[in-house]
């Protein structure tokens, strides 16, 4: 019996030797092994053996990427302003051994080394670069911390400025600026308006004496072209009245006088000083020259005239239709 219960002892010992010498490691995780207290090895996810007693687990690190909120703190910025900056940080552990041994506690140290580089980036930039820079802030704050942490054997993935909050009276002084310089581009938009418009008008008015010119030559050229063309003719005629008076036609003339006197009534006629014109006329000589006129068209036209029938009080022939 007590050979039984000596055997029933072993086994159960050796059962329970067995299950604590099992380690199961989760996925996403990796736990350092330690023997005697000395590092040794790193288990991967899965089933894992190790001696008990021998063996023991030291540290079970999260290969997962993590985040770490970087709570709200007061910077002075370049120039003397204050601002509230929060953010957030975001690494993973890619050797488990070094972010086991290397840092005593991986989360705190990570914080403080980006609570202490943000106060330095930031310190070292103007107002209006931290609240228009966000990118080149994230992007130097990645660049610092990452390279501190190397020898922790951790990847900084992204560093994210959150929020980044002026003191109000600074808020109200942004916002006087911003809207005093949305007046001053009004302002310039609309200078530079009414500039083009005047431009503009500038060019029509331009554009229309030009116009004005050239029609005014056009016309004047045509006048001209018309009293060439009436000279011309005036000419014609003059040759042709002297060419009858040369061969003997008295009535040719008759021509001219007529004409004078034609245009020397008209030109009393429309005067504006005289309403009334007192002067001798007498009618049958000026119809008498009339008629020379018409006799003098139809021998130019090679017409001869009919035998006169009569004569009226007037002295004007009478005609007959042939």
């Amino acid at each position: 019996m007590d050979v039984i219960t000596l055997a029933l002892f072993v086994v159960i010992l050796v059962i329970f030797y067995l299950a604590a010498s099992v380690k199961i490691v989760r996925q996403g995780y990796r736990y350092t092994i330690e023997r005697f207290g000395r590092f040794t090895e790193v288990a991967a996810p899965g089933f894992n053996i190790y001696p008990a007693f021998f063996y023991r687990v030291g540290r079970k690190i999260n290969m997962m990427e993590q985040v770490i909120d970087v709570p709200s703190q007061e910077i002075i910025t370049k120039d003397n302003a204050m601002v509230s900056v929060d953010g957030v940080v975001f690494f993973q552990v890619l050797d488990a051994a070094k972010a086991a041994y290397e840092v005593s506690s991986l989360n705190v140290a990570l914080l403080q080394l980006s609570t202490t580089n943000l106060r330095t980036v930031m310190g070292s930039m103007d107002l209006d670069e931290t609240l228009s820079k966000r990118d080149e802030i994230n992007a130097r704050l990645l660049s610092v911390v990452d390279h501190a942490t190397n020898s922790w054997g951790v990847k900084i993935t992204r560093v994210e400025i959150k929020d980044i909050r002026p003191p109000q009276d600074i808020v109200n002084a942004m916002g006087r600026q911003m809207k005093a310089e949305r007046e001053k581009r009004a302002n310039i938009l609309e200078a530079e308006g009414f500039k083009s418009a005047e431009i503009l008008r500038a060019e029509g008015a331009k554009q229309a004496q030009i116009l004005e010119a050239e029609g005014k030559r056009e016309a004047a050229f045509r006048e001209a072209e018309a009293r060439e063309r009436a000279a011309e003719a005036e000419a014609k005629a003059t040759a042709l009245v002297s060419e009858a008076i040369a061969s003997g036609n008295a009535q040719a003339i008759n021509y001219f006088v007529a004409q004078k006197y034609v245009e020397a009534v008209e030109k009393f006629a429309t005067s504006s000083n005289a309403k009334t014109i007192l002067f001798p006329v007498e009618a049958t000589q000026l119809i008498g020259t009339l008629g020379g006129i018409g006799q003098l068209a139809r021998e130019a036209l090679g017409v001869e005239a009919p035998a006169a029938a009569g004569s009226t009080q007037t002295g004007l022939p009478r005609t007959k239709t042939p």
